[in-house]
């Protein structure tokens, strides 16, 4: 039987990739710890971010809206801590909650978290090694790792609880981001192995919109010292290079996924021990997917879908049947509205996102969204993408690159030529193939580019003028 008002223990890290859990069939890891929530809970394989960036992406989680209404498009832009946020609304219902870990929305009294009983957070990006958090408002150094730390921070809080109350903690941790730098436990895994590379590692970027080519996040070109760790070996051939550079990425960002899966079996032991395992929504995501060379890249940003994706995994034994999966489109709006309707807490009219608790129960809901939309604001900025916004049902993607700035903090004031791309998911799951100019696309097109207009009025965000 449902707890009328289950605890909530939201784990999320950054930059994790689905693909790069076995759970999800991973090639290149395993991530038992994480593994057991998919096995006692529900995975779902279409959870996709609207907004492929840290900072976006987080605040469309705690508001429930897209960028354009809750105004964080960039990483520059900061969330107004004014917002109401489902931790504001389960804290008024009664519930113990709090924030350990990441932030990345901003500082200061004006972005410092709100509707959170206790917080201690990172500043900006934070450190791997011996970080500063900020404690209640006080800046303080923890010597340790970030990832054993920020677990070893949500235990406590966890511990000192009222038994009597429940609870909502957020668990953030800043791993597995750049520059996938791992703990002395882990740092010579794979030492002796070789990860398999993706299929797309020499991807030559022909017949994709220019943005593909432009954008600097190749893994033989654009990595740097800090991340690589070790000078390039003499003598290679630009194609031995790229490959020696892949390994040295991939090992070190699995690495820092090793520990964040090691934690995550610390808090599930915990809820076991303490009883709580019944009582407790268990949530693992990350903020957005990840290239893992993937294109020949790392980074995020893009609309494509290792990008886009997101994995979402939810324990619940009273509600979820263990083991299930579901390929419903899910999105980071929807998961304020998720946890409120699991508490009880009716969700304001404003947030935009739905409940996908039918879904958790294994219900069918006729009703439910065969298309999400998805907008890139940050033009140019850091690693060159260009600006763009789009549609993914559950066969296609089409992608407007209007590539302008659009007047966006940290974006770039250079405009760029309008592209399209269509892809067929279903023949080219690895979206190498633009089909937007194809003759025997333009009914296709026409369908689509009516959706992308009918969820951009639906969501109330405006076409680029150069599309009118």
């Amino acid at each position: 039987m449902s707890v009328s008002r289950p605890n909530i223990l939201y784990i999320m890290s950054d930059d994790h990739a689905s693909h790069a859990m076995s759970c999800y069939d991973s090639r290149i890891n395993e991530t038992p710890n994480i593994d057991r929530i998919a096995h006692d809970g529900m995975r779902f394989d279409n959870c996709f971010c609207t907004n492929s960036i840290c900072t976006p992406s987080r605040a469309a989680i705690l508001t429930g809206t897209y960028n354009h209404v809750n105004r964080v498009t960039t990483l520059t832009t900061r969330m107004d801590n004014r917002l109401l946020t489902f931790p504001k609304l389960l804290q008024r219902a009664g519930y113990q909650t709090a924030v350990i870990g990441k932030w990345h929305l901003g500082e200061g009294k004006a972005h410092q978290p709100t509707g959170f009983d206790y917080w201690n957070v990172l500043p900006g990006q934070g450190l791997y090694h011996d970080p500063v958090m900020i404690d209640m408002g006080r800046e303080k150094t923890f010597p340790g790792y970030a990832t054993d730390l920020i677990t070893d921070f949500s235990l406590r809080w966890l511990r000192e609880r009222d038994p009597a109350r429940p609870f909502m903690l957020l668990c953030h941790h800043k791993a597995p981001h750049r520059a996938w730098e791992p703990d002395a436990e882990h740092a010579t895994m794979y030492e002796n192995a070789a990860i398999p590379e993706p299929e797309t590692l020499d991807d030559d970027y022909r017949n994709r919109a220019r943005a593909a080519a432009e954008a600097q996040m190749r893994i033989e070109r654009d990595l740097v010292d800090e991340d690589l760790k070790q000078p390039v070996p003499h003598g290679l051939t630009p194609h031995q290079e790229k490959r020696w550079k892949y390994q040295r990425y991939i090992k070190d960002y699995l690495r820092c996924v090793a520990a964040i899966d090691d934690n995550v079996g610390r808090m599930l032991d915990f809820l076991d021990a303490d009883g709580l395992s019944e009582s407790t929504v268990v949530v693992y995501t990350s903020d957005q997917g990840f290239f893992l060379g993937d294109h020949g890249w790392y980074d995020k940003r893009f609309m494509y879908e290792e990008s886009l994706r997101m994995p979402l995994l939810v324990r619940y034994p009273p509600e979820i049947a263990p083991g299930s999966a579901r390929g419903d489109i899910v999105l980071n709006v929807d998961f304020a509205p998720t946890f409120l309707d699991l508490a009880g807490v009716d969700a304001p009219d404003d947030m935009q996102g739905r409940s996908f608790r039918p879904l958790l129960r294994g219900e069918h809901v006729a009703d439910w969204r065969h298309a999400m939309y998805y907008r890139y604001w940050m033009h140019l900025g850091h690693h060159r993408v260009a600006a763009h916004y789009g549609l993914r049902t559950l066969r296609h993607k089409l992608i407007y690159y209007y590539g302008d700035a659009c007047g966006q903090p940290g974006a770039v004031d250079d405009p760029r030529e309008p592209e399209w791309e269509l892809f067929d998911l279903d023949k080219d799951p690895h979206e190498l193939d633009n089909m937007y100019h194809d003759a025997g696309c333009t009914e296709v097109v026409k369908e689509l580019r009516r959706e992308l207009r009918h969820l951009q009025q639906e969501v109330g965000d405006e076409p680029h003028q150069a599309e009118l």
